[in-house]
């Protein structure tokens, strides 16, 4: 018994240790993926790739560089939210949280969300070197709700190789339209002269795609998109001109028809259409690609934003950002979240290694992240990206809604009025009953 006593002893002995090492303690919760067996032990952030490299190894080396703070880090399945709101049900929420910034007033209207205005301050980062798109990103009603972290957006993804075939090339650099009626006439001359499609689409599952392309173009023509926070207007002339033009592609064939996304990122990468309108995020698998001897992308790719068509020249956009679930923190666990942001903030460079846009001005002009592959080019996605706007909830829910109407208008599944009318029920029904 006496032995059994002692054992049980010291197992809460041990118990103890981990909770009073003399650190404050974060817990920190994100998705981008587990690389534990490769990355877990680095902190070489110049060394670190990809998304979940990267993000891994610059805990590590806050950790490191910050012995009173430890930040316990929970690795969830993208995108993280149902877990996370069982946890806030539970009033046991994380300390910071990386959240899409489409998703942060459904938190932060509901008080779920502290503001951050006061760990910006404190850390000195200046919200003043916001890019316009992430300052629109995490702010409601002239407070920040979150450090901005990128602005991710869609590209034309272009293989220069085709271009150059159908005679699309200037000084090196590939043609591309600037305006409906050029993109049309161009598609017919690259489909002409090579065989292949101009666009490469993942029309089939990828709602995503749908309601980027009816969302930039609508935005374009200066479409209010949200009049208030419970109502969508896409049956409009704008929501009808866009749907019909996106109709008319597929019609004459110029962009391949039943892909989804796996498809449509193999058919791009194995030569077999001009453009894939794709996001950030795979930008460096395809730059990969071109740095592979034998491929078909090798040295034949390029990459910019999606092209002026109508009106202005803006593009629907989003981004991650870190955010701090409210709940009771002790001083030295506020002091350490602020160290944490400034710490982050100062890494945004080594974030847009990834492929996603800076969320500050300084690293856009920094001529680290102009130097990296094909950067030079992507960058005007920071000041012509538009988020939705930040009073409307449930963005995430919505984009799927409007993505699978508007695809339906696209293909010819539906009518177009028809489609863009259901789209306006569904998405209205739903902001009805958000309080």
């Amino acid at each position: 018994m006496k032995r059994a006593a002692r054992a049980i002893a010291a197992l809460l002995a041990l118990g103890s240790c981990a909770k009073s090492d003399h650190k404050t303690h974060l817990y920190l919760q994100r998705f981008f993926g587990e690389c534990g067996a490769q990355y877990g032990g680095s902190t070489d952030i110049a060394k670190a790739e990809g998304e979940c490299g990267i993000i891994t190894t610059l805990v590590n080396r806050f950790n490191a560089e910050n012995p009173d703070v430890h930040v316990d880090v929970n690795v969830v399945a993208w995108p993280g939210y149902p877990q996370l709101t069982a946890q806030v049900a539970a009033r046991d929420p994380p300390d910071l949280v990386t959240m899409h910034e489409g998703v942060i007033s459904d938190y932060a209207m509901k008080g779920l969300l502290e503001p951050v205005d006061g760990y910006l301050k404190t850390a000195g980062v200046d919200a003043g070197d916001f890019t316009d798109a992430s300052r629109a990103g995490v702010t409601i009603n002239g407070h920040a709700y979150g450090l901005p972290w990128d602005t991710h957006g869609g590209l034309f993804h272009v293989n220069t190789a085709l271009f150059a075939k159908a005679g699309l090339m200037r000084g090196g650099k590939p043609v591309l339209p600037n305006s409906a009626d050029e993109l049309i006439a161009q598609g017919r001359q690259f489909e002409q002269r090579t065989g292949k499609p101009y666009l490469i689409q993942s029309n089939v599952g990828d709602p995503a795609f749908a309601a980027r392309n009816l969302y930039t173009y609508m935005m374009a023509q200066g479409a209010v998109l949200f009049p208030d926070a419970h109502h969508i207007r896409l049956n409009t002339q704008a929501g009808v001109e866009v749907a019909n033009y996106f109709r008319r592609i597929n019609a004459e064939h110029l962009g391949t028809q039943n892909m989804d996304t796996p498809a449509a990122i193999a058919a791009f990468i194995n030569g077999e259409g001009g453009i894939y309108p794709t996001g950030t995020w795979m930008i460096g698998s395809f730059q990969q690609e071109a740095t592979t001897p034998g491929r078909p992308l090798y040295n034949n790719y390029a990459v910019f934003p999606y092209p002026h068509l109508w009106g202005r020249w803006v593009e629907y956009v989003s981004g991650h950002s870190w955010v701090v679930p409210t709940h009771k923190r002790s001083p030295e666990q506020r002091a350490a979240i602020a160290r944490f942001f400034k710490f982050m903030a100062a890494h945004n460079y080594d974030w847009a290694r990834t492929g996603h846009i800076p969320a500050y001005k300084s690293v856009l002009a920094d001529p680290r992240f102009l130097a990296l592959p094909h950067r030079a080019d992507i960058a005007p996605l920071a000041d012509i990206g538009r988020p939705l706007p930040s009073y409307v909830q449930r963005q995430n829910a919505i984009e799927g809604i409007v993505g699978e109407e508007a695809a339906a208008a696209f293909t010819g599944q539906k009518p177009i009025e028809r489609a863009l009318a259901d789209a306006e029920r569904r998405v209205n029904d739903m902001l009805g009953q958000v309080e």
